[in-house]
């Protein structure tokens, strides 16, 4: 593997790792991470700061997965190695928002970042993806269950259309690491005391 390429990789993860959530909220006074859910997502600004500052931080998350691999992409060009390095910096973004070393490895659950890395890599399969979590999330009012399900069904969409096997081997891996970001929600799903969007209280 080329310098170019391990620099790539290394700058998608500390690209990942930008707190946008934290840094959109320091203005408002409010520590996300000591409020709501604690986490530095879109889903938590939004609750505490208003649909505009999560809007704001969805669409910079999204870009934070995008981008990398899109400048990558061009940088290195026709390299033996493209698709492995691409790969490889739609997973290091991921782990970055993940894993931020700037936060002390402590951060977010990689949604809205592995969603712009799928816009990236396969944009028909991501579309089946946000109708299952649209449904999902407008039938139970539980944004953490339609992130699990959209996760759980990256693979399989990129399995149904053909998808060659680095991209579905990549979306198994980012939707193993968000299910694991999610144990938490999990517990509280299954326990009845998961945070709805529609009641805005445990439920």
């Amino acid at each position: 593997m080329t310098i170019t390429a391990m620099f790539c990789i290394a700058a998608s993860y500390c690209i990942g790792a930008i707190p946008f959530g934290l840094v959109l909220s320091r203005t408002s006074g409010v520590d996300i991470r000591k409020s709501g859910s604690g986490n530095i997502g879109a889903t938590n600004v939004a609750r505490l700061l208003g649909k505009k500052i999560g809007v704001l931080t969805l669409l910079l998350d999204i870009a934070k997965g995008f981008l990398p691999m899109y400048l990558t992409a061009l940088l290195i060009g026709a390299e033996p190695q493209h698709n492995l390095v691409v790969a490889l910096c739609g997973a290091a973004t991921v782990i970055g928002h993940m894993y931020p070393v700037y936060l002390g490895f402590k951060g977010g659950k990689g949604v809205a970042t592995g969603l712009g890395v799928f816009l990236y890599i396969a944009p028909l399969g991501l579309l089946f993806s946000l109708g299952i979590f649209i449904i999902a999330v407008g039938l139970s009012g539980f944004v953490s269950l339609g992130s699990l399900l959209a996760a759980a069904s990256i693979p399989v969409s990129l399995t149904l259309l053909s998808e060659p096997v680095w991209k579905i081997f990549l979306a198994c891996f980012i939707a193993g690491m968000i299910w694991l970001k999610h144990i938490p929600n999990i517990k509280r799903l299954l326990s009845g005391t998961e945070k709805s969007w529609k009641k805005g209280k445990a439920t």
